[in-house]
């Protein structure tokens, strides 16, 4: 009898310690990043003006401007971690960054994936192409070359426009968009598809004799990208960007980078 219950005992205590833990005791995401002390950002580090490694090797841009100024409200460190675009959900579930936050289009199969934020700012994919070229809509891209990033919401847009897809004589992909527009600079491809935040930004810094074609093929809306069991990470980094925008900061950030304010933050 006393074997029986000293192992009934036993048995009650090991399932206690197997049994998986409560909401209670599972530690919040917001709590966990405290304890760590450090929101890493993941991004595309040549993505001019949300985030890009300028000339002395830092990272900066909107984008960066907006993270650094949460993460120091939140009451930690910052780090900007460039990762390869093509593995960014990888990168967030292997939990080697807190956040996939540069340029990142929300779309329905991410979702899906992600926990993401509502919109912070809106955007176009766009067709870029040599001023001098004589392209003036989508459709003059017949029998021509079209370059863009690889793993892009770019790709997408090209992939949901059948009829602009099927005339193109070739897609050339690139690791970034930098690439690209140098690649059609010296006429490797004939136009660009990317995103309008970032051709208008390039075309004005860098003078290059390049034109935004005025059809859009596809209407986004950024967002920040988080893994789906991390809910309340995701509600209080939005949180302190409502009160930046209520406060202002968002607005000063926007005149930094485009010279006015375009969040779409509520």
């Amino acid at each position: 009898m006393k074997k029986f219950t000293k192992a009934l005992i036993l048995a009650a205590v090991a399932a206690v310690m197997m049994a998986p833990l409560s909401a209670a005791d599972k530690k919040n995401a917001v709590d966990e990043l405290k304890a760590r002390g450090t929101f890493v950002l993941g991004l595309d580090a040549s993505f001019p003006p949300l985030g890009f490694t300028n000339d002395d090797g830092s990272i900066v841009g909107y984008d960066i401007d907006l993270a650094k100024e949460v993460a120091r409200r939140l009451g930690v460190a910052f780090k900007a971690q460039p990762i390869d675009w093509d593995a960014k959900e990888m990168e967030l579930n292997t939990n080697n960054i807190d956040c996939i936050w540069n340029g990142f289009t929300i779309t329905e199969e991410r979702k899906e994936a992600l926990s993401f934020t509502d919109a912070y700012l809106n955007n176009e994919q766009v067709l870029i192409v040599r001023a001098d070229s004589g392209i003036k809509t989508l459709d003059d891209m017949k029998k021509k070359k079209v370059g863009l990033q690889s793993g892009s919401s770019a790709q997408e847009a090209v992939d949901g426009n059948k009829k602009f897809k099927k005339s193109l004589k070739k897609i050339i992909f690139f690791k970034d968009n930098v690439a690209a527009l140098n690649d059609l600079e010296i006429g490797g491809v004939d136009g660009v598809v990317m995103d309008s935040v970032v051709g208008a930004y390039a075309i004005k810094t860098t003078g290059k004799n390049f034109v935004i074609v005025s059809e859009p093929l596809a209407n986004e809306e950024y967002g920040i990208g988080f893994r789906k069991s991390e809910p309340e990470l995701r509600d209080a980094v939005w949180a302190i960007l409502k009160e930046m925008q209520a406060d202002g900061t968002v607005a000063s950030i926007c005149a930094k980078w485009f010279s006015k304010d375009i969040s779409v933050i509520k």
